[in-house]
């Protein structure tokens, strides 16, 4: 059975976490703005096409989470921890002895992307 209070606290979450507001998460999703309001009110308990659709609409949030509130929200790290940063930097070619030179005549760098342990990563391209 799924605790209407509880329930409205993580759609409340969900909604925050997104930057939405009642009125753009319903449109999301699809559903009437009124069904937004009495759900977080705790006068209306969602029913599954309600779930269905925040479920499709937001792939991060995590099903057991939203109804029982265990599991991860969000159920990727992408959002909630990683963050991407694009740095535009000129890159100049390393200093290669005349052997390796006309093997990499024709290459250049595009981009490197460093990855860290937590989950993060930093994408630098090249100009």
């Amino acid at each position: 059975m799924i605790n209407s209070e509880d329930f409205a606290k993580r759609l409340e979450k969900v909604i925050d976490f997104y930057g939405e507001t009642a009125s753009s998460f319903s449109e999301k999703i699809g559903v009437q703005r009124s069904s937004i309001s009495h759900i977080l009110s705790g006068r209306n308990k969602p029913s599954l096409d309600f779930v269905l659709k925040v479920l499709s609409e937001f792939p991060e949030v995590e099903l057991y989470w939203l109804l029982n509130g265990k599991g991860n929200f969000p159920s990727t790290p992408s959002l909630q921890e990683t963050k991407t940063e694009t740095v535009k930097t000129e890159i100049t070619q390393p200093k290669i002895e005349n052997s390796n030179i006309e093997a990499l005549h024709d290459k250049s760098i595009e981009r490197i992307v460093i990855f860290y342990k937590d989950g993060t990563f930093k994408n630098f391209e090249h100009l």
